[in-house]
C-alpha cells in the first residue's frame, strides 16, 4: 500500500469516527466515505459499543418546512453555506464543522437540538438535489429553508409571523405550569 493511499485511508477512517460520534447512520457514513460495509459496521460498533440501527432515512422535504424544525434547518444550513463559500471548506468539513457549531449553539441555550446529525445530512442532500431552497424574509430579511420553486416575493419566515400553536408543546406548558 503506498504512503498516499495508506494517508487517504486513514482519513476516511477519521471521518467516519467523526460522523459516527456525532450520530450518523451507516447509510451516511456509506455515502460519505469510502469504506466498506463490513468495515464501517466494525468501526460503528467500536466507537457507539452497538450495532448501527435499522431501518431508512428520513425522506420528506414537508419536515424542514414545519416552524421548529425549519428555524433550526435554517440556522444550521446557513452555517453551512458560510462555512463552505465564506471560509473555503469542502463540502464534507464544512458538514461536519457546521453540525458542531450548531449542536454547540444549541448546548449553549440550554436547548436540545431539533436537528440530527442525519436529518442535518438530507438537508444537504435535499439542497443538491434542487427539492429546498433558500428564500429571503421580507420583514427580518434572515434566509429560511423553503420549497424548491416556490415564490419568493412576498414570504414571511415563521420567527416573524409564527403559527398560533407555536411553543404550545406539552412539554413547555408542563415547564410553564411548574414555574407557577
Amino acid at each position: 500500500m503506498s504512503q498516499k493511499s495508506l494517508v487517504d485511508e486513514m482519513h476516511q477512517v477519521q471521518l467516519a469516527i467523526e460522523l459516527i460520534e456525532l450520530g450518523a447512520r451507516l447509510q451516511v457514513l456509506e455515502t460519505e466515505t469510502e469504506l466498506s460495509r463490513t468495515r464501517l459496521i466494525k468501526l460503528y460498533k467500536e466507537v457507539r459499543g452497538m450495532s448501527p440501527p435499522k431501518g431508512m432515512l428520513p425522506f420528506s422535504t414537508d419536515w424542514f418546512i414545519t416552524w421548529l424544525p425549519n428555524v433550526h434547518s435554517s440556522l444550521f444550513y446557513n452555517i453551512y453555506l458560510s462555512l463552505k463559500e465564506a471560509a473555503g471548506c469542502n463540502r464534507i468539513d464544512a458538514f461536519v464543522k457546521a453540525y458542531r457549531l450548531y449542536d454547540e449553539q444549541m448546548s449553549l441555550e440550554k436547548m436540545e437540538p431539533v436537528l440530527g446529525l442525519t436529518r442535518a445530512w438530507t438537508l444537504i442532500r435535499f439542497f443538491e438535489s434542487d427539492l429546498l431552497q433558500l428564500n429571503q424574509c421580507t420583514r427580518c430579511t434572515g434566509q429560511f429553508v423553503t420549497h424548491a420553486h416556490s415564490p419568493a416575493q412576498h414570504y414571511v419566515c415563521g420567527i416573524c409571523q409564527p403559527p398560533s400553536r407555536a411553543g404550545k408543546t406539552r412539554k413547555a406548558q408542563r415547564e410553564n405550569s411548574e414555574k407557577m
